[in-house]
């Protein structure tokens, strides 16, 4: 009977001793995973490909780095490539300029715009948005975000007849419905220019970003689709549009070298008054552009593959929401945006804080004072002051990560775990 009794408390005492073996298993398990550092950066490009390092030099070699300085029988880096974006993007004319600000800017000076006169934008933008509208002399109109992180197509709605343009932001890539924004711009006889800074190689059903409004207007800085430093592209069906752009870009009455250009009688009228205010881009960075340009739609595929791979990872997890992709938006997940909505500026914080110390690095656009690419519409103070409330509390939810090609998959499902193990930390506090 003792016997027995002996064995069966040996048993117990094993099975204790054998959880007590699993829990500890299970604790440095837990702390291993989080403990977890990435120790990539958030900053780094893919290098630039040899060809266009081969054009580059080439350039240099010749020293014909302006656009207009060409040889008999040479159309010029330049003008090659604005050639090439408007086949890519089924557009009849573009003009490649100093930067996307330039390229918007240009836009609403070509359009008219003209000192005091108001213009509708995002709420949800960056800096050179507004910046473009303040340097002609107008006013910007703020329309609300949703939580798609698109405009309120309600609110643009509301308030189009305030103004003859708007200036739509597709902010981090993320496109509206655009058959119902053109819709109620052409109703209001509103015209849209499209900056597209995050959306090159992006579309709607099937229709290019920068091919919706009148005008289209792309960025080449390095943090962009294509990256020759700064640099930017004009797209337009419209010649006199074109032919302004062109003649403000700086053209010198050179606007036959324009192998993307409108014919010459367009400009007989314009050219005389049409101000120059020079903003060309050079054959060099043309040169770095064009072997990238070829290569987009790959590095669209690359940039996708990391979206979905970073997005499947924080699913379901609580407290975080995830902005749902259309099917109609065609994207180029060369970023991502996650919500942690109605939540306090500390928690906030908080998650950044603790995902910063192990490695991944969080921009929050509900940060009290500006930071680096992260001022919000009331930061922008050469504006009249506007009451957004339904933009303040999704603005102060948004948490935005650029997504670098720098970056492995398995970079992504790390990054992926390290965000959602902090943010479940965080929320269970709450």
């Amino acid at each position: 009977m003792s016997g027995k009794a002996t064995s069966i408390r040996s048993v117990v005492c094993f099975s204790a001793v054998t959880d007590s073996a699993l829990d500890a298993s299970r604790t440095r398990a837990q702390t291993r995973v989080m403990t977890e550092i990435f120790t990539g950066s958030f900053t780094q490009q893919d290098p630039i490909p040899e060809a266009a390092i081969e054009a580059a030099v080439a350039v240099l070699r010749h020293g014909r780095l302006h656009r207009y300085n060409v040889i008999d029988g040479e159309a010029g880096e330049v003008a090659l490539l604005e050639q090439e974006f408007a086949s890519q993007v089924g557009a009849k004319y573009c003009l490649a300029v100093a930067s996307g600000g330039y390229a918007i800017t240009t836009a609403l000076r070509a359009l008219g715009v003209k000192s005091g006169d108001k213009v509708l934008t995002n709420a949800f933008t960056l800096a050179p948005v507004p910046g473009a509208i303040a340097a002609v002399g107008g006013r910007p109109v703020y329309v609300d975000v949703t939580e798609a992180l698109t405009i309120d197509l309600d609110d643009l709605a509301a308030k189009v007849d305030q103004a003859d343009v708007l200036l739509l932001s597709h902010m981090r890539g993320h496109l509206c419905d655009m058959e119902r924004l053109i819709e109620i711009c052409n109703a209001a006889n509103v015209k849209v220019v499209e900056d597209c800074a995050h959306t090159m190689g992006a579309a709607w059903n099937g229709v290019a970003s920068g091919r919706w409004g009148v005008v289209g207007c792309y960025s080449c800085q390095t943090y962009k689709h294509i990256n020759s430093g700064e640099g930017g592209l004009l797209v337009t069906d419209d010649p006199e549009i074109a032919a302004r752009a062109t003649m403000l870009s700086g053209s010198y009455m050179l606007f036959e070298r324009h192998l993307a250009g409108p014919d010459a009688e367009v400009y007989a009228q314009i050219k005389y008054e049409t101000p120059n205010i020079s903003g060309r881009m050079d054959n060099l960075r043309a040169a770095i552009l064009r072997p990238q340009l070829q290569d987009l739609q790959t590095q669209v595929e690359r940039w996708n593959a990391r979206y979905h791979t970073l997005e499947a990872g924080l699913r379901n997890v609580p407290g975080l929401t995830l902005t749902e992709r259309p099917a109609q938006e065609s994207i180029v997940g060369s970023s991502i945006q996650f919500l942690l909505l109605d939540w306090s500026a500390e928690k906030v914080d908080e998650v950044l804080t603790r995902c910063g110390a192990r490695g991944v690095d969080l921009k929050w656009f509900g940060v009290p004072e500006p930071v680096a690419f992260t001022s919000r519409y009331d930061s922008w103070r050469y504006a009249e002051p506007q009451s957004l409330p339904q933009s303040d509390r999704i603005l102060a939810g948004v948490v935005d990560m650029r997504v670098p090609l720098t970056f492995s998959l398995d970079d992504c499902k790390l990054i992926a775990r390290i965000i959602r193990e902090e943010v479940s930390v965080v929320f269970q506090k709450a």
